[in-house]
């Protein structure tokens, strides 16, 4: 009997479990050899857990169930699995109370190991039922494994499509903010083109330098000089607000069009 077997000593099962079994537990699987069955599945991942734990069960050749940590009796399977049904409701809790994308990332992230073991223990337990024909307490394992798991991938696609949602959420606020910035920061590029040309001239013409103007009668300069600016302004007004749509493309030699033969 090798000493460092991960199955309890004093089970007495055949040799061929303890050769195939390693140092660690590996993934969830079942065994089979003179009438005796061997489960080996997982505890329920923890949160941040690298390392999965193992846990084994095993049907002796009198049809009896014996398991590593949750006593014997046809009722260890049942125990097994009511650890994996309270794992999933309680990351449905935090489901619900979750608020924001990271909240929602969080559930996901111990959501997803809780279902991947939750659907490989689905899949032993379907193969042993197979090796073991109509054992009812594979039969019963068996359907809750796949109510857990169902229920576990309704709660991460609902969890997902949640986390979607904010996301898509924040990235609207966020193009929301840009194009109400977008609008004023054109709205005050609007204002400059508009005064920037009457600004430059008042600038010019109110130096004090000699130019003629201050010659002419009162107050036409003043409006010669408004006027111009207002009409300058105008201009630069509409240059600022026409739109920009996309250029057009130009034409390479080979997509040019041969020319039409009038006698065709």
């Amino acid at each position: 009997m090798n000493a460092k077997s991960l199955l309890p000593a004093i089970w007495e099962v055949p040799d061929v479990f303890r050769r195939r079994l390693g140092d660690q537990v590996g993934k969830q699987r079942v065994m089979q050899a003179d009438d005796h069955l061997l489960l080996v599945l997982h505890q329920p991942p923890k949160p941040g857990e690298k390392n999965r734990i193992g846990r084994f069960f095993w049907r002796d050749a009198k049809k009896e169930w014996n398991s590593s940590d949750l006593g014997s009796g046809d009722g260890a399977l049942t125990r097994h699995l009511a650890q994996y049904s309270a794992a999933i409701d309680r990351l449905e809790k935090e489901e619900e109370a979750a608020e924001g994308s990271a909240a929602y990332f969080q559930v996901i992230s111990d959501l997803s190991p809780l279902l991947r073991a939750t659907r490989n223990m689905h899949t032993v337990l379907q193969t042993a039922r197979e090796k073991s024909g109509d054992d009812k307490v594979l039969i019963n394992a068996r359907d809750r494994a796949y109510e857990l798991e169902r229920k576990a991938e309704l709660l991460y696609n609902e969890a997902k499509n949640e986390l979607d949602f904010a996301i898509a959420q924040q990235t609207e606020r966020q193009a929301d903010a840009a194009h109400r910035m977008s609008v004023s920061a054109h709205r005050l590029n609007v204002l400059a083109a508009f005064f920037f040309p009457i600004v430059t001239l008042a600038t010019i013409f109110g130096s004090d330098l000699h130019h003629g103007l201050e010659d002419w009668n009162a107050p036409w300069p003043f409006l010669t000089m408004t006027g111009v600016g207002l009409m300058l302004g105008l201009i630069l007004w509409m240059f600022v607000s026409a739109p920009i749509g996309p250029g057009k493309r130009p034409r390479r030699h080979d997509d040019v069009r041969p020319p039409r033969d009038p006698h065709r």
